[in-house]
């Protein structure tokens, strides 16, 4: 019998405050299926099916926090509000129905523009700076008394999170939006004890996670999912060298950040110019905290590459992905594009049909399953 390809994704994970069947996460994948911000019940069982199918933890499509500015798009799903929160209940009881666990990922898009949620709203938006990137104006900076607001939504977002069952909970904070965008010196250019250096770009991250945990308690899981590229400059870096990312991630440890997942577009892309490690792989051995990849993983091309008309290929990249995994580099594996279009996706490469599976396509972001 051939040896299970991914059978070192298939062992249990444990860390401090989390306990997983496996390695496998669905990434977090914004799919505008929860009109008037509440999941219904195939958003329930879209999570459910995936579940059932053996992935050990699922993230949210990012959900939005408490804030007039969180966002626009009003079939994206809110973290707020009695019937939102009675809805997210029945998804995570229909997740825990198959012995899944999930996580409710917090969004707020700050400066960044979202497609059929930003328009006509260009001047609500507020950020760290009033910006998208450097010179690219949108919206209004934050006074300090916005960002305490700020801090206090978001640990509002968490505690409804516990309270609806959720296992935990991810900071959107890569790609540009709100708390990438202090991180961001692209986005920030404040004067004040948010902006400056890197480490004094981190503050608002820190400040959150702080608050979330300290509403929340010592033993909720807290994931960080931060990245270099943003919407806006898919060749930014928060960190020219590891010395940098290393005084970037020590205010968010230090803050309680129990697990970072670490957006790139494409998982086996070092992350500097020294050496072969990826994203994950750097972040792991820096922070000594568990780490996520994610990025293209068994796809040829990166998501919005995928979104043309060609869509994205399967790629053979599994082996790649296991030998960086097996070396050490990180400890869990998110994979969206491929979870959409195979929601069996473990049991599918566990038999070794990678190679044979339907390619991804824009028309599938708008499967109902």
């Amino acid at each position: 019998m051939a040896q299970n390809p991914i059978s070192g994704l298939l062992t249990p994970f444990r860390s401090a405050n989390l306990e997983l069947a496996n390695r496998v996460v669905m990434a977090p994948m914004t799919r505008y299926f929860s009109p008037g911000g509440i999941p219904g019940p195939d958003v329930a069982s879209y999570y459910a099916k995936r579940a059932e199918a053996g992935v050990g933890l699922i993230v949210t499509e990012g959900a939005f926090i408490p804030h007039p500015a969180a966002g626009f798009a009003e079939t994206i799903p809110v973290l707020f509000g009695e019937e939102a929160m009675a809805a997210w209940r029945k998804v995570t009881e229909a997740v825990h129905g198959h012995h899944g666990k999930i996580a409710a990922q917090l969004w707020h898009i700050g400066s960044q523009f979202l497609p059929g949620g930003s328009e006509g709203h260009e001047a609500e938006h507020v950020s760290a700076s009033g910006l998208a990137g450097p010179g690219q104006e949108l919206g209004k900076a934050m006074t300090l008394a916005e960002v305490d607001g700020m801090i206090d939504a978001y640990a509002s977002a968490a505690v409804n999170s516990k309270d609806a069952g959720f296992d935990g909970i991810e900071l959107h904070a890569a790609h540009g939006y709100l708390i990438d965008g202090f991180f961001w010196q692209g986005s920030n250019v404040r004067s004040d004890h948010y902006g400056g250096s890197l480490v004094a770009r981190t503050r608002l991250g820190a400040d959150i996670v702080r608050e979330c945990r300290a509403r929340c308690g010592s033993d909720f899981p807290i994931i960080m999912r931060f990245s270099q590229w943003k919407n806006a400059d898919y060749n930014a870096r928060l960190a020219e060298t590891p010395q940098e990312l290393d005084m970037f991630l020590a205010p968010l440890i230090d803050a309680g950040v129990d697990i970072f997942d670490c957006s790139t577009r494409r998982f086996w892309e070092p992350a500097f110019a020294d050496g072969e490690m990826g994203l994950a792989g750097w972040a792991k051995k820096l922070s000594g905290k568990p780490t996520m990849t994610v990025g293209s993983v068994g796809l040829t091309t990166d998501l919005f590459g995928s979104l043309g008309e060609q869509g994205a290929q399967t790629s053979a990249n599994i082996a790649q992905l296991m030998a960086m995994f097996e070396r050490g580099d990180f400890d869990l594996v998110a994979i969206g594009r491929m979870l959409i279009t195979h929601p069996d996706w473990i049991a599918k490469v566990s038999r070794g049909e990678h190679d044979s599976l339907a390619p991804f396509s824009k028309d599938e972001l708008a499967r109902l399953d």
